[in-house]
């Protein structure tokens, strides 16, 4: 699903209601789409695998420009050795994922050490949720078809959103997109009434 052909469906479902928005280079509707695929992240976790190259007594790496947030560790799991054991490597640092700027990080704590990575090796792999996100390319969309209708309706819901917050009191007319059937009312109640309808199809 590319970003152009979502656009111009989410357009199409917004029906009267399309015309208030700014339609040149996606406009509005591709922020719609954008606040829609966010949340998806919240109901549709998306696990991916990630890989840093640990260096002796650093705590600050770069993390995925996409992650949100950190999952679970691969690195130094399968050890079997136990404290009172002279192949003990020490406590396995703990993870937090901080900003820098408008970088993301992730900060080892305490800092593995140079035994640790001789023994456990240098390859951090790791668990984490990343954010989903629609893109111009079809094949970097990382909705799934499954889910085409259930990113439109939170998009509806956004779009509703922001026509409240700019205080438009003309009523608006939208179709659910499943039913076929008109619900009328002020952008506050559409808004409410989609997001409840988002919330009862991911259950």
């Amino acid at each position: 699903m590319s970003r152009a052909e979502l656009i111009a469906d989410l357009a199409e479902s917004l029906h009267d209601a399309a015309s208030i928005f700014t339609a040149e280079d996606g406009g509005d509707f591709r922020r719609h789409l954008d606040a829609a695929a966010q949340d998806m992240s919240r109901v549709r976790p998306r696990t991916l695998l990630g890989i840093i190259t640990l260096v002796a007594d650093q705590e600050a790496y770069a993390a995925p420009a996409d992650i949100q947030i950190f999952k679970s560790a691969l690195w130094g799991v399968s050890r079997t050795a136990r404290p009172w054991e002279r192949a003990w490597t020490g406590r396995l640092p703990d993870v937090r994922l901080a900003m820098n700027g408008t970088t993301p990080e992730m900060y080892l704590l305490p800092a593995p050490t140079a035994q640790q990575i001789s023994v456990l090796g240098a390859t951090y792999k790791f668990y984490y949720f990343a954010a989903h996100s629609v893109s111009a390319d079809a094949a970097q969309t990382t909705i799934v078809l499954g889910d085409r209708s259930l990113l439109l309706l939170r998009a509806q819901a956004e779009a509703m959103r922001e026509l409240a917050v700019r205080n438009v009191s003309k009523p608006v007319t939208m179709r659910d997109g499943i039913s076929g059937g008109t619900r009328n009312g002020t952008p506050t109640y559409l808004f409410e009434a989609l997001m409840r309808e988002f919330e009862s199809r991911i259950q």
